[in-house]
C-alpha cells in the first residue's frame, strides 16, 4: 500500500508541472541520471539526441504509465541537464528540481 501511495505522490508531482532530475547509483562508480516530468507535447527523442551528443553519454527513454516518459542518461549529468533545459528554453529555472545535489 505504501508503494501505491508513493506512486500517487509521484504522479501528483508530475501534474504540478515540475521537472525532476535525479541520479540513481548502479554498480561500482556507474550511475544513471533520470529526467521526469518534461511537457508531453515536447518530443523527448530530440532532447535525448541533443543530450547524448552534448554530454558524450548514452541514454534511453523509459515509458512509465504513471509518470509518463522518463529520459535516462548514463553518468551523473544532473547539473548539465538542468542548465541544458534552461538554455534550450524547454523549462524555466523555477520548475526544475534537481535532487541530491
Amino acid at each position: 500500500e505504501a508503494s501505491k501511495e508513493k506512486a500517487q505522490q509521484s504522479a501528483d508531482s508530475v501534474q504540478s508541472g515540475y521537472i525532476h532530475i535525479r541520479t540513481q547509483q548502479r554498480n561500482g562508480r556507474k550511475s544513471l541520471t533520470t529526467v521526469q516530468g518534461v511537457n508531453p507535447k515536447i518530443n523527448k527523442k530530440t532532447i535525448l539526441k541533443a543530450c547524448k551528443k552534448k554530454f558524450n553519454c548514452n541514454g534511453t527513454i523509459v515509458e512509465n504509465v504513471e509518470l509518463g516518459d522518463i529520459i535516462q542518461l548514463q553518468g551523473d549529468q544532473r547539473k548539465v541537464v538542468a542548465q541544458f533545459l534552461i538554455d534550450e528554453k524547454i523549462a524555466k529555472k523555477d520548475v526544475i528540481k534537481v535532487h541530491g545535489s
